[in-house]
């Protein structure tokens, strides 16, 4: 199959010029001007930006969690991803507590082998750190090609390893060549608070955010960093959502040292006062939603290259199971749709409003996650012989978003109304277009596991 894109305006992480773009046999074969070439369908890309199919190193499809399932699957979720321009994304194989890695992974790919649209890879979230766990970490890196290992310092009983633990993970993984990454709050402070709040009949969603103040991210990020110094191993932190977290982040600057950090689309437009609505539940999510000035740092940190990556953490349920909180918000399932809508309101809020130049966005949409999570150049990258995994990006088209007509499957927007500056209008994975103007091209199951390299720190 061959694709000839012309005229578009291809953009890099580093890179912004216009000129044609040859794709053969799923890869990108050639970049130049002017090419008189007889390809099988040629796209007219005049006035169009063109960039390399994103990368979504946090999702969380068909998860078990508090009683329920995230309500999309890895049919349903890999498909809303390309709808909204992400081609690849990156799940959570969730260790159980008592089994090992290998038992976990293979839960998780009998719900996604087979029924993928997008390419997908996964982390291993490491729950019970134990010498039979420390034995499968090579393993998994060299014959799974899963390289970055999730930790949890919350959720006690289910998730969380304890300090202890940690060391001795980061320091296997250090020696197998992996990277360690961490939802950073303090469990045991969260916890307490939750309690507290509770036996005070102080059930309403505002209170899920009132549990887990900036300090508890903040504590727990700058302890992370500091293991992830003592014991030299590639560090990431995911969602992280405020100040204190990000200058956590740069006092390690300060040292010479780099822990690398992720933020999340919701942490950079919506805030906490969306807790008040009667509607609440629809965005409670760990960590919460934050301040304005927190959006403001965050936005200063991604310009910095203090945050390197933007993500979703998309785990959506249904309104049905968020109302099983109504009357006790620890009772809500923690999550938020956004897997579909992440490229288009990172660029209408973030490019169109002067707030980060186009190159930015390709860098922590692309390039930066195929860099950090080893897919790069095959994946995150315009360039000869990388996977012709390409979106075709209509920067003028403006569109509102609405349960109505996203392809998630969950009954309700986090985004309901928003109006959008730019669209996903064409969409290539691996040299084939994968979704043109809202159009299913391929079938289920086109999608691609894809093991993955050694991590590269940025």
């Amino acid at each position: 199959m061959s694709i000839l894109i012309k005229n578009g305006r291809i953009v890099n992480a580093s890179e912004d010029y216009v000129a044609d773009l040859l794709i053969l046999n799923g890869k990108i074969s050639a970049i130049g001007q002017n090419f008189q070439v007889n390809a099988e369908q040629v796209i007219d890309a005049s006035g169009k930006i063109v960039f390399a199919g994103a990368i979504d190193p946090h999702v969380h499809l068909d998860m078990p969690f508090m009683g329920t399932f995230s309500s999309d699957n890895y049919e349903t979720g890999t498909l809303a991803a390309l709808h909204g321009g992400t081609t690849t994304v990156i799940d959570f194989v969730l260790q159980t507590q008592g089994k090992s890695l290998g038992y976990a992974l293979d839960q998780w790919k009998s719900r996604s082998n087979g029924n993928c649209y997008g390419d997908y890879s996964f982390h291993m979230a490491v729950t019970d750190f134990n010498e039979g766990t420390k034995s499968e970490i090579r393993t998994m890196i060299q014959q799974e090609g899963i390289t970055s290992f999730k930790t949890f310092m919350a959720y006690k009983g289910a998730l969380m390893i304890d300090d202890g633990q940690m060391i001795q993970l980061m320091q296997e993984v250090n020696k197998q060549g992996g990277m360690v990454t961490v939802h950073a709050t303090n469990g045991d402070m969260i916890d307490t608070l939750i309690a507290k709040h509770k036996r005070e009949g102080k059930l309403t969603p505002l209170y899920h955010y009132l549990s887990q103040p900036e300090v508890t991210e903040a504590e727990a990020s700058n302890r992370f960093a500091e293991l992830a110094e003592y014991t030299g191993v590639p560090a990431y932190i995911v969602h992280m959502t405020c100040e204190g977290a990000l200058n956590a982040i740069r006092r390690s600057t300060m040292r010479n040292k780099r822990v690398m950090a992720e933020t999340c689309i919701q942490y950079l437009m919506l805030d906490a006062r969306l807790y008040e609505r009667e509607d609440g539940a629809k965005w409670v999510m760990s960590p919460p939603l934050r301040e304005p000035k927190d959006q403001d740092a965050l936005w200063a940190g991604l310009r910095q290259g203090l945050i390197q990556v933007v993500a979703t953490d998309h785990c959506p349920f249904t309104w049905e199971k968020k109302e099983l909180g109504r009357n006790d918000f620890s009772k809500i399932p923690n999550g938020h749709p956004a897997i579909e809508h992440r490229v288009e309101l990172l660029y209408s809020e973030g490019v169109a409003k002067g707030k980060i130049s186009i190159n930015k966005f390709v860098e922590v949409l692309c390039a930066n996650p195929a860099k950090i999570f080893g897919m790069y150049p095959r994946k995150g990258t315009i360039s000869i012989g990388a996977d012709a995994d390409v979106v075709i990006f209509d920067p003028n088209a403006r569109h509102t978003l609405s349960a109505k007509t996203h392809h998630m499957n969950v009954d309700y927007s986090s985004y309901e109304g928003v109006e959008v500056q730019g669209k996903c209008e064409t969409v290539i994975l691996r040299g084939k277009v994968a979704v043109d103007k809202g159009e299913v091209k391929i079938p289920k199951g086109y999608g691609q596991y894809i093991k993955r390299d050694h991590v590269k720190v940025m």
